[in-house]
């Protein structure tokens, strides 16, 4: 692919973006005033943002894999249950994962 195409591909890109952004301004507000909608919108935030963690967790290329991260994520996933604030969180899957690569594992 030639610089010239990327570069094209990107502000199509950046372009389309922008139009989608855009069409969420110019939705007539009562619309977005429904319960059904509000709910859904919610819902979907929550999914992607689960997809989200999950590709990055246990995705590499194209490859699933199983390393430090997943069980660092788990440890985190206890300390959001236990209501740890969120440093206490971070902190800890970090560390787990470092001590997992510590010891030899991912």
């Amino acid at each position: 692919m030639t610089t010239a195409t990327v570069w094209v591909v990107v502000l199509a890109a950046s372009a389309v973006c922008f139009a989608l952004k855009l069409a969420g301004h110019l939705v007539p507000e009562h619309w977005l005033a429904d319960e059904r909608v509000a709910r859904t919108a919610a819902l979907v935030t929550a999914a992607l943002l689960a997809a989200l963690v999950t590709v990055q967790t246990v995705g590499d290329g194209q490859a699933l894999v199983v390393d430090a991260r997943l069980p660092a994520v788990g440890v985190a996933a206890v300390a959001l249950a236990l209501r740890a604030p969120f440093i206490v969180v971070v902190v800890l899957a970090a560390v787990t994962a470092a001590g997992l690569r510590a010891l030899g594992w991912g």
